[in-house]
């Protein structure tokens, strides 16, 4: 009772500095990055041009997620947003897994964004070890943090704009390739045929929708802002818009990229974007758009530390973290919490450090398979604290099926398949922790239960102990 008073009185205290517009944008700048950018070479890879497919499938499957979120954001503001709204519905174990789980599932987003960073920028200094890149970057974005949003805001909203400019001159350029406006280049072909658009069968394609969801990570982060809305119930608004600007602005971009080039000539270790455009005589194009690649992942790995913080708070003031994390200096810097991640980013940097050209890869995926089990966590919950529509059900049960579709395919390619297995493990231990927490914390708070004298009982029945008629007053 205490806990949801004070997230009551935490979500007045953050309320109202937001219009549905600006939550959009910071929505945008939270999603497009690395699982875009680069995660699309993963998609390309395992799927082929069919990955246009799937990207549409992930969009619905996101809308089905964030309009389960927003419908229990307008009813009622919570704090701890999901994970909130996990407890109210199924109990403190559900509230302490979904809150663990997505900490993981952020904590190995940054990992891969990390490694992504660290693979664009050695685009213009290959000598350099990522390691080193990986730590100026980690730096950067905890000072950020630190700062707050005074600086977190307006950086977000500059990054959306520069990321949403950069697709667009994309879609321009390519467009322009296309009509043999630019010099050089190889002769554009688009894959029409069922065998093209197949090239790896359907169980290829099936294995892509992974990688197709984890390029619109980042939407339940717009959960954890929307607390911070003028208007809550606007919420739905605010994440229909984002979510339509992305599917369309991926799917045109990715058929251009489909179509400049073959998709067996695209490599995992460099953007598709930019490899699409590399034939064509435009020097300083793909230095420009490397330059707003490390931009669009740098955003996303702070949106994922603003909410791995974020989070990790929660946790500790509800008592499901240790209360050290919970703890302000000045009542408004999370210290403790700050020094938790900053250890969690250098395993990230030590990992990037000791596998360098594998760790991507089973990161993306691992990642991208603790997302999804947090959102299917979400689509629950939503049905149990929702009085949905016939139609809110079909989209509920719609985007389940499409996250099991997705979970199910990383088990038919080698790509997906170690990813798959350090999920199972991260989902294990949360499992067995929740369980020691059922077990010896939260029954060990529960106040004891005086077991009832029996004897007396008995003997209230029979009649032996008689109460007078009149009771006296007894003076104080």
């Amino acid at each position: 009772m205490g806990d949801n008073k004070n997230n009551k009185k935490q979500a007045s205290e953050t309320k109202g500095n937001l219009s549905w517009w600006q939550l959009s944008l910071l929505g945008v700048a939270g999603t497009i990055g690395t699982g875009y950018f680069l995660g699309s070479a993963l998609a390309i890879k395992v799927g082929g041009p069919s990955v246009i497919f799937t990207f549409v499938l992930a969009a619905l499957g996101t809308y089905c997620v964030f309009n389960a979120l927003a419908g229990m954001t307008a009813a009622e503001p919570e704090q701890g947003s999901f994970r909130s709204y996990a407890k109210k519905a199924y109990g403190k174990w559900a509230g302490f897994s979904s809150g663990w789980g997505y900490f993981s599932s952020e904590l190995l987003i940054m990992g891969s964004q990390l490694t992504a960073l660290s693979l664009f920028t050695r685009f213009w200094f290959p000598a350099i070890p990522m390691w080193v890149f990986a730590s100026v970057y980690a730096l950067l974005g905890l000072l950020i943090i630190v700062i707050g949003t005074k600086l977190f805001d307006p950086l977000q909203t500059t990054a959306a704009i520069i990321k949403l400019s950069a697709i667009l001159m994309f879609i321009g350029l390519g467009a322009a390739g296309l009509f043999g406006w630019l010099s050089g280049g190889i002769k554009p072909h688009a894959p029409l045929r069922l065998t093209e658009i197949f090239p790896t069968g359907i169980t290829g394609t099936w294995a892509a929708l992974l990688f197709s969801f984890y390029a619109f990570g980042g939407v339940e982060v717009m959960g954890l802002m929307a607390l911070r809305l003028k208007k809550p119930e606007e919420a739905p608004k605010s994440g229909r818009i984002m979510i339509t600007v992305l599917a369309v602005i991926y799917v045109s971009s990715l058929i251009l990229v489909l179509t400049l080039a073959p998709w067996q000539s695209y490599g995992t270790k460099k953007s598709p974007f930019i490899q699409a455009l590399a034939t064509y005589e435009l020097p300083f194009i793909p230095h420009l758009f490397n330059g707003v690649l490390i931009v669009a992942g740098f955003s996303t790995m702070v949106a994922s530390l603003y909410a791995v913080t974020t989070m990790l708070v929660t946790l500790a003031q509800d008592k499901d973290a240790p209360s050290l994390f919970g703890r302000k200096v000045k009542e408004r810097f999370p210290i403790y919490a700050y020094g938790f991640n900053a250890v969690l980013l250098g395993i990230s940097i030590l990992t990037a450090l000791l596998l360098p050209d594998t760790i991507y890869e089973s990161i993306t995926t691992a990642a991208g398979l603790m997302l999804l089990y947090n959102w299917s966590f979400i689509l629950i919950t939503s049905g149990k604290l929702l009085k949905l529509t016939p139609f809110g059900q079909v989209k509920r049960y719609g985007g389940l099926t499409l996250i099991l579709l997705a979970v199910t395919g990383t088990l038919f390619h080698k790509t997906g398949r170690p990813g798959f297995w350090i999920s199972f493990l991260f989902i294990a231990c949360i499992g067995l922790l929740t369980l020691f927490m059922q077990k010896k914390v939260w029954t060990a708070d529960k106040p004891k239960r005086t077991k009832p004298n029996r004897k007396l009982i008995q003997s209230l029945k029979s009649n032996k102990y008689r109460f007078p008629g009149r009771v006296k007053k007894i003076k104080p």
